[in-house]
C-alpha cells in the first residue's frame, strides 16, 4: 500500500507542479503563507466553533463576533458593532472595513449565528477522523467566516490590501431573521458602494460555484368549519370540517404545482382540531380537540423558494385560486409574507465564475463549473443580487448543515483558503 501512494505521489508531482508554474510569484506567496498560517487557523475555527451563537442566543452570537472583531483588527480592519432595533429581537451585525482606491471593491458575507439555540444539545468542534470534524455550524457558515479572515490575512501580510476597498459584513441573525425591512436595511446600503459581493455558504466541493440562488418567502393557511358531532361529518348541514378543508388545499398546491422547476413549497406545520393557537415567534402551537368532533379550526404555515419574483407571484396567484374554492360549510385563507428574495443568474455572475474557474485550474484543482439554483436556498447575498456581480458557495465544504452531527470537510478546507486567497487576489489587482 505504501509503495502504491508513493508511485502516486510521484504520478501527481509533475502535475502539481505544472499548475502551480501559473500562479504568479506573489499568488505562490500567498499559498505559502495558508500553510504557515494553517495551525492558527484551525485554534479561531475551533474557538468560534466551540461558542454556542444560535439566532436568539444574542449574547453568544456577540461573543463570536467579539472574536472576529480582535481578529480583524489584527489585520488593519476596522471594526463596529452594529446594533438593531429592540423589536427586531436579535443581537446585531459584525462590520469590519479597509477603504482604498485601486481595484474592483469588495463585499465580503458570512453570519455569526446558527441554526443550534442554547436549549439544544451542544456539538463541540471536533475530529471525527484525519479528514473531517463536526461541531455546531462547523460548514454553516463558520467554517466559512474563518476562510474569509485567513485569506485577508494572507494578503495583509504581503502588503496586498494596501489601497483596497474591503467589507466584510456578518449578519448575526441569518439562519432566523427579525424583521428584514429593518435589519437588511444598513446591509443592502453598504453592499451598494462596492463592485462585486462574495458570499462563503457552505462550498460543494470544488467543482461548483453559485452563481444563482432561490428566495425564500412564507405563507400562513387558516380553515375554518362548523364544529359538529363526528356521525354527521359530510352531510350537507354539517360539512366536511377545517381539516378536511385544509387538507384539500395541500393536495391540490402539490397535484398543481409541484414539478416546476426551481419551485418548491413546503408545509411545515399543522395544527387543528376545535379550538388551536399558534405563536409565531417561537412556532410553538397547540391543539384541542376529539375523534369524535367535526374539526373548526385549522392552521398551517409553510415557505414557498422561487427562482424570481415572476415565479414568485404567479405561484401565489394559484395557491389563492386554490384556496378560494372552498368544501361544503368550510372557509379558507391564505396570507403571504416576503423573506429573502433569489438570486437570479445574470451574466456578470457567470463572468466572476469564470474567474473563478481559472484560479481553480491555475492551482491544479479541476474546472468549476456553474451550479445548478435548485440546490441551494435562500441567502444573505440575495438581498444585493440586483445591484452588483454575485458569488456564493464560497466557504468550507461539508456535508450535514442545519442538523446534530454536521461536517467540515478538513482536506479540503486548506485548499479552498488557498483557491479563495488568489481569487480575491486577482480581483483587487
Amino acid at each position: 500500500m505504501k509503495k502504491t501512494l508513493q508511485i502516486l505521489a510521484l504520478c501527481l508531482a509533475p502535475t502539481l507542479l505544472f499548475a502551480q508554474q501559473k500562479l504568479s510569484k506573489e499568488e505562490r506567496q500567498l499559498s505559502e503563507l495558508i500553510d504557515k498560517n494553517y495551525q492558527e487557523t484551525l485554534a479561531l475555527l475551533e474557538e468560534v466553533i466551540n461558542i454556542n451563537s444560535g439566532s436568539l442566543n444574542k449574547e453568544g452570537v456577540r461573543e463570536v463576533g467579539k472574536v472576529f472583531e480582535r481578529e480583524f483588527e489584527k489585520i488593519g480592519f476596522e471594526t463596529e458593532w452594529l446594533e438593531l432595533p429592540a423589536e427586531v429581537n436579535r443581537a446585531g451585525h459584525f462590520i469590519a472595513t479597509r477603504k482604498g482606491s485601486k481595484g474592483k471593491k469588495l463585499f465580503l458575507i458570512g453570519h455569526l449565528d446558527t441554526v443550534f439555540e442554547k436549549d439544544m444539545p451542544f456539538t463541540p468542534f471536533t475530529y471525527l477522523n484525519d479528514s473531517t470534524a463536526t461541531g455546531q455550524g462547523a460548514n454553516d457558515m463558520k467554517g466559512g467566516d474563518v476562510l474569509i479572515l485567513a485569506s485577508l490575512k494572507a494578503m495583509e501580510e504581503l502588503g496586498l490590501l494596501k489601497d483596497r476597498t474591503i467589507t466584510v459584513y456578518f449578519p448575526g441573525d441569518e439562519e432566523s431573521s427579525g424583521n428584514v425591512t429593518i435589519s437588511r436595511r444598513d446591509f443592502i446600503e453598504r453592499a451598494k458602494q462596492h463592485d462585486i459581493a462574495l458570499a462563503y455558504e457552505t462550498a460543494q466541493g470544488f467543482g461548483t460555484v453559485t452563481v444563482a440562488r432561490r428566495g425564500a418567502s412564507g405563507w400562513t393557511l387558516k380553515t375554518s368549519g362548523n364544529q359538529s358531532h363526528s356521525s354527521g361529518v359530510f352531510r350537507e348541514s354539517v360539512g366536511y370540517g377545517a381539516i378536511y378543508e385544509a387538507a384539500r388545499i395541500l393536495t391540490e398546491f402539490q397535484e398543481t404545482l409541484a414539478g416546476e422547476q426551481y419551485l418548491t413549497f413546503n408545509p411545515g406545520q399543522f395544527i387543528g382540531g376545535s379550538d388551536v393557537s399558534l405563536d409565531e415567534i417561537s412556532g410553538t402551537g397547540t391543539a384541542l380537540g376529539k375523534t369524535n368532533i367535526v374539526a373548526r379550526e385549522a392552521i398551517v404555515t409553510g415557505d414557498l423558494r422561487f427562482l424570481g419574483e415572476a415565479q414568485k407571484e404567479a405561484a401565489r396567484v394559484k395557491m389563492r385560486e386554490i384556496v378560494g374554492k372552498h368544501l361544503n360549510q368550510t372557509n379558507a385563507e391564505i396570507t403571504f409574507r416576503d423573506g429573502l428574495p433569489s438570486m437570479e443568474p445574470s451574466e456578470g455572475n457567470y463572468a466572476l465564475a469564470k474567474i473563478l474557474n481559472q484560479v481553480s485550474l491555475d492551482m491544479g484543482l479541476g474546472e468549476v463549473k456553474p451550479g445548478d439554483p435548485g440546490s441551494r436556498g435562500a441567502g444573505d447575498i440575495s438581498f444585493v443580487a440586483e445591484f452588483m456581480d454575485c458569488l456564493d458557495g464560497l466557504g468550507a465544504s461539508g456535508s450535514g448543515a442545519h442538523a446534530p452531527g454536521e461536517t467540515i470537510n478538513m482536506k479540503q478546507y486548506p485548499d479552498l483558503i488557498k483557491r479563495n486567497t488568489i481569487l480575491l487576489y486577482r480581483l483587487t489587482r
